[in-house]
């Protein structure tokens, strides 16, 4: 970091580290499948052909392509992908999801001479997420929008790519991000989410469309996970609960497109007929309240895994909506299926048994952080088990044929429930933090402490790799509920039923707000402790894999991509990527040669959540890449040029002190979501305290008007008013000149 970055006050700056919300909705740039502007051509970087030679061994991967054509992927080859581990078939590897590659020529002896393969360039600008699969030879991957690349998996050639061409403001409906965490492939097709809620089939040969599914009803609802295919049938979820949607997730005839059926988190309207059996378990849980008014939440946007022995799809469902329980379900109740574990009958929908997490979420603690299946001995027996690091900060293992908890306890800091009590499997809530009647700090926050960034399980350690954090939430009932019992929903926009305004005042009222910390944590989830950590410079860092060769990889939100010992933790290699990374790393192997591949762009939750002070993206161009790496690369990892983080002069703005609190207010209701609290970006997106003299010359055309929709800056006009829009320009003005008078040299 830069002597004038470390001079930032760190009230100022660790405030989108404490933002509960780390989120993102819009923003002035992000074109579709594309950066700032007009998106580049994609490129790529590699070594020279005679370098990239190899031995003549690839495991029969050449030859199932040229047998069965490419992505020739069954249930069966999945269920036996450990019989070709040069491949990576499927969202986490197998249906297990357990993020392990058996492949073992880098070991912990000499991955230090890993260095870059190839590189290419995506020509995006915000939140890569995306595990890439690789099959026979191709590596299957996408950017932002749901944006899908061919590529050649030794050289780093682009065969083919599809644009699913989104609407730039479609970005105004998205919680975090315009980011897709990777395809599914399913005997030579290729499926993709795009953005605004269509499924894609596309031919593995050409990316030429097969067949396309709306799987939604409209805006609000948005896609940003993986495509999961099971026995034929392509299942997506969505989301969109902060918006006031009602959860759901689906299941497409692969061939076809065509729905076979469709499971709904949560009860709709009482009073009109429930679509199932497990509904009507689910409605008495819900009381009081008008839930079905703004959609109740339950979106299933990530973490799904198979067992095919059992033949059970385990989902895990989101948080719901409003996030307060207060406006939600006044009356009480768990709020079946919010922040649950689904175990579903794949071929008909139903419910088999399900665990809620956290009954009555109260704070955004979603249970679709990512699902591990493994055997284990606990006990001296065997236990088919399933674990989970929610948000909620319990690590939970459970046995997945019955649904029955095992263990569960915290594997970070949490100050908002005591324990779980194994006899009822439920949390033991902490009523010193209740918030309704008074704003309150709570670990872990709305972020999680852990969030969607994949874990991994190692079988020759035993251990789960969890990428953790510590960032405190703020918590305040709605100003509007507490005094007259009402709650004004707002179309197409942020409903978590909190007071912005409270959380203005909090943050100001903190002073020195410390930096928010990450973790790598190597967890026993037999023992529930902690075997080794690694203290990280930021949070809400990079998904997580390891291999058979002892190694566990993990990106960093402060651009570094990192290889320690699985058994001890120990720092064993390091790359200097000048990009943050928070996707999840893969490994696969091509004519007998391992190599480690990850997709590089910082964002996602960490638009807003991330601290200035600490992110790649905030010192860096974030510019978007799949890196791939072997033992004695010969590829230049090209130079990622530096941002000018200078406050250029603005003129004041004469406000009054209402109209100041007023912009302050609306900004961190409307803005700060993506442009980060107190006015400071984290990187991703244009900090508005350096508006050029043409942003600010046309702030209203571009905040009520639309003009930057197409660009992801959708118009605002519907909830800001141009009072509104005035008083927010002058607030972003005043914190502009607060800043620059602060990072001054002195004389």
């Amino acid at each position: 970091m830069s002597e004038t970055k470390s001079m930032w006050p760190v009230a100022v700056n660790a405030a989108a580290g404490l933002f509960l919300a780390g989120v993102i909705v819009w923003q002035f740039a992000g074109v579709p499948g594309g950066g700032e502007g007009e998106a580049p051509m994609p490129q790529m970087t590699s070594a020279p052909e005679e370098e990239m030679a190899a031995p003549e061994d690839a495991g029969g991967q050449q030859a199932a392509q040229e047998e069965t054509g490419p992505a020739a992927v069954t249930g069966a080859r999945i269920a036996n992908a450990d019989s070709e581990p040069g491949s990576w078939l499927a969202h986490g590897r197998t249906y297990s999801e357990q993020r392990f590659s058996p492949l073992d020529q880098i070991t912990d002896k000499n991955v230090d001479e890993l260095a870059p393969a190839w590189v290419f360039e995506t020509g995006t600008t915000r939140g890569l997420e995306a595990s890439p699969l690789v099959i026979d030879g191709v590596i299957y991957t996408t950017g932002n929008w749901g944006v899908v690349h061919a590529l050649d998996a030794k050289t780093g050639e682009e065969l083919w790519s599809y644009d699913p061409e989104v609407p730039g403001e479609w970005a105004r409906y998205g919680c975090c991000d315009i980011v897709n965490r990777g395809v599914a492939a399913w005997e030579g097709k290729i499926f993709a989410a795009s953005f605004d809620g269509r499924l894609i089939a596309l031919d593995a040969k050409d990316g030429s469309v097969i067949w396309e599914k709306n799987t939604i009803p409209g805006a609000p609802y948005t896609i940003t996970g993986a495509p999961r295919v099971v026995k034929g049938k392509v299942i997506i979820g969505n989301g969109g609960a902060e918006y006031g949607v009602r959860g759901y997730f689906s299941a497409y005839d692969a061939d076809t497109g065509e729905q076979l059926w469709r499971f709904y988190t949560v009860p709709g309207d009482p009073s009109k007929p429930l679509e199932s059996p497990a509904l009507e378990k689910a409605v008495d849980t819900w009381k009081g309240g008008r839930w079905w008014e703004v959609g109740g939440g339950g979106t299933v946007w990530d973490s799904m895994a198979y067992d095919p022995e059992l033949d059970t799809l385990y989902v895990g469902v989101g948080n719901g909506s409003p996030w307060t329980r207060e406006i939600r379900s006044p009356g009480g109740g768990d709020n079946l299926y919010l922040s649950s574990i689904l175990a579903i009958d794949p071929d008909t929908g139903d419910l088999k048994w399900h665990y809620q997490t956290t009954p009555g979420d109260n704070w955004d603690y979603t249970a679709t952080q990512h699902i591990i299946l493994a055997d284990m001995e606990i006990g001296g027996e065997t236990r088919k088990v399933l674990m989970q690091a929610p948000k909620n900060g319990f690590f939970y293992v459970i046995d997945r044929e019955t649904g029955k908890l095992i263990s569960a306890d915290n594997y970070i800091t949490v100050t908002w429930a005591s324990h779980v009590d194994l006899e009822t499997g439920r949390p033991v809530e902490n009523p010193a933090l209740a918030y309704d009647k008074t704003t309150q700090v709570v670990l872990p926050s709305a972020n999680g402490g852990h969030n969607w960034h994949p874990m991994a399980y190692n079988p020759n350690t035993g251990l789960v790799y969890i990428p953790t954090q510590e960032i405190a939430g703020i918590y305040s009932l709605e100003r509007q509920w507490r005094e007259e019992r009402e709650y004004e929903v707002k179309e197409n926009w942020w409903n978590p039923g909190l007071d912005w305004g409270d959380y203005v005042d909090a943050i100001n009222a903190m002073g020195e707000i410390p930096l928010a910390a990450g973790y790598l944590k190597a967890w026993d989830p037999v023992k529930q402790e902690a075997r080794w950590v690694v203290d990280l410079p930021a949070p809400l860092n990079g998904g997580v894999l390891t291999t058979a060769g002892n190694l566990v990889f993990q990106g960093t939100a402060d651009g570094r991509f990192v290889a320690y010992t699985a058994d001890r933790g120990e720092k064993v290699w390091e790359a200097d990527i000048q990009t943050g990374i928070i996707a999840p790393p893969i490994s696969y192997a091509v004519d007998g040669e391992q190599y480690i591949a990850v997709m590089a762009g910082y964002g996602g939750v960490g638009i807003a959540s991330g601290d200035a002070r600490q992110t790649a993206a905030a010192k860096y161009q974030n510019e978007g890449r799949l890196l791939v790496f072997k033992v004695g690369g010969k590829a230049d990892l090209p130079e990622v040029a530096i941002k000018d983080q200078s406050i250029p002069p603005h003129e004041p703005v004469e406000l009054t002190e209402e109209q100041l609190r007023n912009g302050e207010v609306q900004f961190m209701a409307h803005c700060g979501l993506c442009h980060g609290a107190l006015a400071i970006s984290s990187g991703v997106v244009p900090d508005l305290r350096r508006m050029s003299p043409a942003v600010k010359d046309n702030f209203m055309e571009i905040v009520r008007g639309g003009m930057l929709k197409d660009r992801g800056m959708a118009s605002f006009g519907d909830l800001l008013s141009e009072r509104d829009v005035k008083d927010i320009y002058g607030y972003i003005i005043k914190r502009a000149r607060e800043d620059r008078d602060r990072l001054a040299p002195a004389n």
